[in-house]
């Protein structure tokens, strides 16, 4: 068996972050290098790129392990026909510059049908032009790509990166060259045991460059990292990181030109300026019902940083989750990152993204989603922002990862930081979750427990959670779910995945009767509950599993057994749109689809959607 890439050495995170990390240790703090995704303008490297496969994954070890032969050598920067016809002596094996064309981003699983289910190695590379008369500092920013990635700039290695769904970034200004730059790729999907996530999961991991890449132009001291919110107490403050050889004791001034905020500083010999003031008496409070955003600006020497952000507080107090103070029912549902239509390839297009999130507002009547089982792209929590839907934002330590592995551990750790350090200007986030359905031993507690300080280090604003197993029982008239995890007491919000009636063989009918047994000092939240229906199949005498109206009864049954739980305080139905799995396999329902969407795979609405839909609009009418 061929080990991916990355595991034959310390790469990826653990190369870019340092040596693995143990769980006392601090978290990590990596130099961001323009993980927070600002709005700075750039060079859109999407588009064609010509891409090969390598499944023995000879472009990175040779016949014998070690350096790969130069025939194999798929990111050197020379063209193949000339060498080969000047020097027959070598042998190329590669010829990317003419190997076939795909349109990224997308994921190779959709390319063509040999390659829809092939995990492993797959090399990309295209070339472009540098701008002229360069000054100060180039980065080749890209959005994701899944799993572990590395990247050559004319021949030589920039950088490698380990962790599907978060970005990352490399300073290439020495290796730029006038006219034509050639940029090669190496993707490899494959998982592992050590992983996050690992091998086994519910939803199909799409291979490849999936979010878009920019090259980046700063000055030589610009802005890597800034964190404008407001405190739990009402204050606005601001956190920065400037990176560069003029970075401390630096001038820097914040602006929020509608609230006639104009607040000056300096930085520290670090680079870094944090400031507390007063919220300005006009700010206006994002909201569900009023996502107020605003053009908040940072100046710092040469470098102006600049993005669009809400201003709120989350907070608990007992069961209640206060939005600004006030308390809040979290109308929501989950969803995977994938685009609607029948060939979904991972491309979360403003308008795929829109396409989805407006189903949950305006169709459902919602005020929640829950981004499920990784970070979603930053078009889909810019319009989260936009449209004034809260997040639950989640990393992939999902099912059974390995617990006692440090190496895997640290991968966690700086999937964490990375996920916060991108996504924390954002208002729409509410829940940074840790887990999803993970079973309860003493090694997974430590883990997940330094997942959890990690996020408090990182965010103090905001809400912890993870979504969590019960265990069930039975009386001699009723089930009985008890909250049992160890992990709860570390929370914020309580969130249990619940599945009574599906993966059950309780009747729907008994559902009213379950009993549950819950801390009731913390809010809870029904991270999942749902069942599968086939768009289109109907069964309205017997209401047979897998049809509409066995769904849609599903769903009648559980929305009362809810309304039971004296603590529960929002949900996130399992799932708004059919998604792609491989595991599910039922030739008359399933064909690699899990079927438990809302809206079929191209956005057909299910007799189950009109009854959440009147729920949350009963819910928001405070009925």
């Amino acid at each position: 068996m061929h080990r991916p890439f990355w595991t034959r050495g310390v790469i990826g995170a653990l190369a870019l972050w340092g040596a693995p990390l143990a769980a006392q240790d601090a978290p990590p703090s990596p130099t961001p290098l323009l993980v927070a995704g600002d709005l700075r303008d750039g060079t859109d490297l999407s588009g064609p790129w010509h891409y090969s496969i390598d499944p023995f994954r000879s472009g990175i070890s040779g016949f014998h392990g070690g350096m790969p032969d130069i025939g194999q050598q798929r990111w050197r920067d020379v063209d193949v026909r000339k060498a080969m016809a000047s020097d027959s002596r070598v042998l190329y094996e590669f010829d990317l510059a003419r190997s076939p064309l795909t349109t990224l981003p997308s994921s190779w699983l959709t390319e063509a049908p040999e390659l829809r289910h092939y995990q492993g190695l797959m090399w990309y590379q295209r070339s472009f032009p540098a701008p002229t008369q360069r000054h100060g500092r180039y980065f080749l920013r890209f959005g994701a790509a899944n799993y572990a990635t590395v990247v050559y700039l004319n021949g030589q290695q920039v950088g490698r990166h380990e962790g599907g769904f978060t970005p990352f970034a490399f300073d290439v200004t020495k290796l730029l060259r006038d006219g034509d730059n050639q940029i090669t790729v190496g993707v490899d999907s494959q998982a592992t045991e050590a992983t996050v996530p690992p091998p086994v999961t519910d939803w199909e991991n799409y291979g490849g460059i999936t979010r878009p890449v920019r090259l980046v132009a700063t000055p030589d001291t610009y802005v890597d990292d800034a964190w404008v919110r407001l405190t739990r107490d009402g204050k606005l403050a601001v956190d920065l990181h400037l990176d560069g050889p003029a970075a401390a004791n630096q001038a820097v001034q914040l602006r929020i030109p509608e609230l006639g905020l104009d607040r000056s500083g300096t930085t520290d010999a670090q680079g870094n300026w944090r400031a507390t003031m007063a919220a300005p008496r006009a700010l206006v409070r994002w909201s569900p019902e009023r996502p107020r955003l605003y053009d908040v600006a940072i100046n710092a020497g040469e470098d102006r940083w600049r993005d669009r952000i809400g201003f709120r507080t989350i907070t608990v107090r007992g069961a209640d989750i206060l939005l600004n103070g006030k308390p809040i029912f979290l109308r929501g549902i989950s969803m995977h990152e994938e685009e609607l239509g029948t060939d979904p390839t991972r491309a979360m297009t403003p308008a795929a993204a829109r396409a989805l999130l407006s189903e949950i507002k305006e169709g459902l009547h919602g005020n929640y989603v829950r981004l499920a089982h990784y970070p979603h792209s930053d078009s889909t929590l810019r319009l989260a922002d936009e449209l004034g839907l809260l997040v639950w934002s989640e990393v992939p330590v999902y099912w059974q990862v390995a617990w006692s592995n440090p190496d895997t551990l640290a991968r966690a750790r700086t999937m964490v930081a990375e996920n916060v350090l991108r996504d924390r200007n954002r208002a729409a986030i509410a829940i940074w979750s840790v887990a999803n359905e993970t079973p309860v031993t003493d090694a997974r507690n430590a883990f997940l427990r330094t997942l959890v300080g990690d996020v408090r280090r990182l965010d103090d604003t905001r809400l912890v959670s993870a979504a969590l197993l019960v265990e069930r029982s039975k009386t001699a008239d009723h089930p009985v779910m008890t909250l049992a995890d160890p992990l709860a007491k570390d929370l914020d919000v309580l969130a249990i995945n619940t599945y009574n009636g599906w993966y059950t063989t309780d009747r729907l009918a008994d559902l009213q009767t379950s009993e549950w047994r819950v801390p009731l000092d913390k809010p809870l939240v029904f991270s999942e509950f749902g069942a599968d229906a086939r768009a289109g199949f109907h069964d309205p005498v017997n209401g047979q599993k897998f049809s509409e109206e066995f769904q849609a009864d599903y769903y009648r049954y559980t929305l009362k057994m809810a309304d039971t739980l004296p603590s529960l305080r929002g949900m996130s139905p399992w799932i708004l749109k059919d998604f792609r799995s491989p595991r599910r396999q039922n030739p008359d329902f399933q064909q690699g689809w899990n079927r438990k969407g809302l809206i079929s795979e191209t956005g057909q609405r299910k007799a189950a959607f009109d009854v959440l839909a009147g729920y949350y609009q009963r819910k928001a009418a405070g009925q």
